[in-house]
């Protein structure tokens, strides 16, 4: 019967007499994992930070009428052409409106279904602002501001000024910090907004909106829906597009498909808008799995090397242990204790390196215009790191030590006692 007890002991023992050795073989287990939890942590964050800047702007889901040339023309309608070959040039397209038909039961019966989170309507005006003798192009957005909030996390892009300010304001508006830069406006100033009819009317700023795209911040701004709809002479039920947040995102490209035939609208999901972004954050995510395995097998190769040389400096503890009437076996998990005291302890400094240089590279001051809110590098602190991180020190330094392990069982003691 084993007799773990003295086992262990022993293995305490050749630990301790070895300190440079033991802490040596600690210290690798340690900054392996340190280094694995620190670089997998910062990575995601990247990624994450990158992923917001997409999936915060955009909608699940976009219905809209697309502008687009008429398919079945004239000359199609004649019998007498239908097996001919039909060659027309300068097609134009059709008169079609903008505004979505019959938007506000659409609206409704998107938010009473399960998969929808939330459904917000848009008005999108093509206008000119006007301050002074500078004249600009640009877009102004009607939105239902507090449910834009709610859906897309719009707070954290307005730099100055609060949500609630143009909730509470019929003509306020949120103007890009582009153009708030260009025309040097600030909040409480008035800019006026001309139309393509030559229409003009006064807004008051209560806020500026930062979204980290130069083109969209030196163009577009926000209003309430009401204000947009008065400032083009529509009625209340004007509605040119509806975006949608799901609950499940994967269930985008299906009900995009669902959506267009049911309301005859097009349908834009997610992935069809950002096809590209989809692209880059498999590779991102490619890129960080490659490179933690990587430092954990390199950090394994290192754990296996200390060990195996333990295991050599250790040749004449091993003969005397057998000498005086140790079994193979008991040698081996004298050896196999050893690995595995090293693994948890060196497994655990890891854990707790990793988790301070994280901490730390959280503090480090940071500040990009993509996203105004944030002000220190993005760390993503998830416990599943430090789950894999310490199963991982404690396999590589059970098969590093497994390894040297088998040799130790094996050694005649007579021959180490000789020196041959």
């Amino acid at each position: 019967m084993m007799n773990w007890p003295v086992i262990l002991n022993i293995a305490k023992t050749h630990l301790l007499t070895k300190m440079k050795s033991t802490a040596t073989a600690a210290l690798g287990v340690t900054f392996g994992i340190g280094a694995y939890i620190t670089m997998v942590s910062f990575m995601t964050g990247l990624n994450d930070m990158l992923d917001d800047l997409v999936l915060n702007q955009t909608p699940h889901i976009h219905l809209y009428n697309e502008i687009e040339p008429t398919i079945d023309q004239p000359v199609s309608l004649y019998e007498q052409f239908n097996n001919s070959v039909h060659m027309i040039s300068s097609i134009k397209p059709k008169n079609g409106q903008k505004k979505i038909h019959n938007a506000l039961p659409i609206l409704n019966h998107l938010k009473q279904m399960d998969e929808v989170k939330g459904a917000t309507a848009q008005v999108r005006a093509q206008i000119f602002y006007l301050s002074g003798s500078i004249e600009l192009s640009g877009n102004l957005i009607g939105v239902d501001i507090m449910e834009e909030t709610r859906l897309s996390n719009m707070r954290d892009y307005i730099i100055e000024g609060a949500p609630e300010a143009l909730n509470t304001m019929d003509n306020g508006i949120l103007l890009g910090s582009g153009l708030a830069s260009k025309m040097s406006l600030k909040i409480g100033d008035r800019v006026q907004v001309s139309t393509a009819r030559g229409a003009v009317f006064p807004l008051k700023i209560v806020g500026i909106y930062q979204s980290g795209v130069a083109d969209i911040d030196n163009s577009q701004s926000y209003c309430n829906l009401k204000t947009v709809q008065r400032i083009l002479g529509e009625a209340q039920n004007y509605i040119t597009d509806i975006n949608i947040k799901l609950n499940n995102i994967e269930n985008a490209p299906i009900l995009a498909k669902g959506f267009e035939k049911q309301f005859d609208v097009t349908a834009t999901d997610i992935n069809e808008a950002n096809a590209q972004f989809e692209t880059g954050t498999n590779i991102r995510n490619l890129i960080t799995y490659a490179v933690s395995i990587t430092l954990l097998i390199v950090a394994g190769f290192g754990i296996y090397n200390i060990l195996n040389m333990l295991i050599y400096e250790k040749m004449k503890d091993i003969a005397i242990l057998k000498a005086t009437g140790f079994s193979g076996k008991d040698v081996q998990y004298i050896f196999m204790s050893q690995a595995m005291i090293i693994g948890v302890v060196g497994g655990v400094l890891g854990l707790v390196l990793g988790f301070i240089l994280s901490v730390l590279i959280d503090g480090v001051p940071f500040k990009t215009e993509a996203l105004p809110t944030m002000t220190t590098y993005p760390v993503h602190f998830s416990a599943m790191y430090y789950v894999i991180g310490i199963v991982f020190a404690l396999i590589s330094t059970f098969i590093a030590g497994w390894l040297p392990s088998i040799k130790a069982k094996h050694i005649d003691p007579v021959k180490i006692i000789r020196g041959t």
